[in-house]
């Protein structure tokens, strides 16, 4: 695929400190940490750009519900793994607690307002997907309503235990390795190359 419009990729991130390595003049949108900031920001940055955006890019970071995941990935389903989807069905209406992207690989992302760093909680989530985070669900959703397709960039920084909340000392790396997968993406466009060390269990 021929390279992207920089100018027209519309670059999301939680934290100031997971884009701290993207160029300058980036299109970047700074939500805050969990679904309805995201969600709500991620919105509203769509809606003043309308017209103006060819691709949205989630960057961020993600703990690790399996063994042996590390490295970048690019989830194609996100769920929102914390809403009562039972519930919600049961009343007979369709919670959307599951989106399919039109990009990406064959990881499932599950997104949730909790700060996940209990293994049994881990180990739950893990018989539904491969990556946590507190955001990637409300980006989709927002997008999805703008019509706009979007690629999920996450970089795993902890394996959603104990570790999670040493973030604040590996952000860092991780932020540097998503610069350089947003690079790549510019130069080879959504369905290229996903990053060597992205390993799926």
């Amino acid at each position: 695929m021929s390279a992207l419009d920089a100018g027209r990729v519309l670059v999301v991130a939680a934290t100031p400190e997971e884009a701290g390595h993207l160029p300058a003049g980036t299109p970047l949108v700074v939500t805050g940490m969990g679904k309805t900031l995201a969600g709500v920001a991620t919105a509203r940055a769509l809606y003043e750009r309308a017209g103006q955006v060819d691709l949205v890019v989630n960057l961020g970071t993600a703990g690790a519900l399996r063994p042996g995941l590390v490295g970048l990935h690019r989830p194609r389903r996100v769920l929102n793994h914390d809403l009562a989807a039972g519930a919600i069905r049961s009343l007979g209406h369709d919670p959307f607690d599951e989106l399919e992207l039109a990009h990406g690989d064959e990881t499932v992302l599950a997104t949730g307002d909790a700060f996940v760093s209990d293994p049994v909680v881990r180990d739950r989530l893990a018989q539904r997907a491969h990556l946590v985070d507190m955001e990637g669900y409300a980006v989709a959703w927002a997008c999805r309503e703008a019509g706009l397709p979007l690629l999920l960039v996450k970089h795993v920084s902890d394996s959603a235990d104990a570790s999670a909340h040493d973030w604040p000392s590996v952000v860092d790396a991780s932020a540097r390795v998503l610069a350089e997968a947003l690079a790549e993406l510019l130069e080879s466009g959504p369905d290229g190359p996903d990053g060597p060390d992205a390993q799926t269990g």
